[in-house]
């Protein structure tokens, strides 16, 4: 039995078997007793009040087993609702359940089939279950300041690839300079002030580089320096320059806007991360950042897997092995997996280059004739192992030095 069902001396025990097709405004919920039987079969709100009159009445039928699809965002409400009201809960996984419909007739795809299948599942098929951990404030917070965080991102390079755009398309020579440099605040703050050539030449030079000191105190007047020498290679005045001077600014304080927020983002973030009991042993792992601990924090722990592959295969870094007779073989990367917890292991990895452990084992395996990708991913698995040994064991990295056969920690 998974986890779910540790939490029960026997399996056995339940009587009713709740599956819930959560949705955004409404759910369906089938409720089956250990015969198979339909006790329940009815559409649900989004609300604490009607679920909660729901799980009072099956509970006159004996011990309850709540099965949902998705556990977090919209069904959020369900899963803290059955919590709050003592029952089981448990998960299944998308993949699962589809997998799992194809043994079932019909093809239709309807909320009412999709929580039938849930509960037949949890009823039947309890191996396929997976345990749902009562996520701590911490974690909760974690989460969402993280996903928050990737959208910040993601609009952040938008929006400058954007004010890029604009003024590749006005003034290319002016967006080599100021293009070149926009990662640093001083120049976001320079367009929302002087958002066009004309207007950068009616300030002049001296102005430009005052008001850059303020913001970069020592490359200012460089900068400045570099701008009014882009500026004199274009004398011609493009269409759509006057459209830019109004887009540009507005562009520029967004940029500015979403960088402050990753900032107190990130400073919230790095509060929660440090006060983790978790922190000392994944800072102690060379290359992971507090970014990298958030995400390991929240799409590792509270999750049960038994050995390091279980683990490299959640993270989409153990390898697939292809083979049909004679005519296909050999091991090539996984395409599924979580590619957030993926993503923020190949980077770490990465960044682990700088490591003279890490170096060692990837210049080892470019010597065996992978390349550059295949030896960083080879090497985020090898790291991806050592953090399931140190979350299992909690112990703190230790690094043996090769020389003096001393140990670093």
């Amino acid at each position: 039995m998974r986890e779910v069902l540790r939490l029960i001396k026997d399996y056995e025990s339940i009587d009713v078997f709740i599956g819930v097709d959560v949705g955004k405004s409404n759910h369906h919920a089938v409720a089956l007793d250990k015969s198979g039987k339909k006790l329940l079969d009815k559409a649900l709100p989004q609300d604490e009040a009607k679920l909660r009159a729901i799980i009072d009445t099956l509970a006159k039928n004996g011990t309850l087993l709540l099965v949902v699809d998705q556990p977090a965002t919209i069904g959020a409400l369900p899963v803290a609702t059955a919590r709050a009201a003592g029952i089981l809960v448990g998960y299944l996984p998308g993949l699962a359940m589809r997998r799992i419909a194809d043994l079932h007739p019909g093809e239709a795809k309807t909320d009412a089939r999709d929580a039938y299948i849930i509960a037949e599942a949890a009823r039947t098929m309890p191996h396929t279950l997976r345990s749902i951990e009562v996520a701590d404030e911490q974690i909760a917070e974690l989460s969402m300041l993280c996903g928050f965080d990737d959208d910040l991102t993601q609009q952040t390079t938008a929006t400058s690839n954007r004010i890029r755009g604009l003024l590749t398309q006005i003034h290319p020579a002016l967006e080599r300079v100021i293009g070149a440099h926009l990662d640093h605040p001083a120049m976001a703050e320079l367009l929302v002030k002087y958002p066009t050539p004309t207007a950068l030449k009616t300030a002049g030079q001296a102005r430009v580089a005052t008001y850059l000191a303020k913001f970069a105190p020592r490359a200012g007047k460089h900068w400045a320096a570099d701008i009014f020498t882009a500026l004199g290679e274009q004398t011609v005045v493009v269409a759509g320059t006057a459209g830019a001077g109004i887009v540009l600014p507005q562009l520029a304080g967004m940029l500015a806007g979403l960088r402050k927020a990753r900032v107190e983002v990130h400073t919230r973030v790095e509060a929660l991360v440090e006060a983790h009991p978790l922190h000392l042993v994944l800072s102690s792992i060379p290359a992971v950042g507090i970014r990298t601990e958030a995400r390991i924090l929240t799409e590792v722990v509270g999750k049960h897997f038994a050995t390091a592959g279980h683990l490299a295969s959640y993270s989409g870094l153990a390898p697939v092995t292809w083979r049909s007779g004679t005519s296909i073989r050999g091991d090539h990367p996984s395409r599924k997996g979580n590619k957030i917890l993926k993503r923020a292991l190949f980077l770490s990895a990465f960044a682990a280059l700088k490591d003279p452990t890490s170096r060692d084992y990837y210049d080892r395996k470019r010597a065996q004739g992978k390349r550059h990708n295949q030896a960083l991913i080879a090497l985020a698995r090898r790291r991806c192992d050592m953090l399931f040994a140190m979350l299992r064991d909690m112990s703190i990295y230790e690094e043996k030095n090769p020389k003096s056969g001393l140990t670093k920690t």
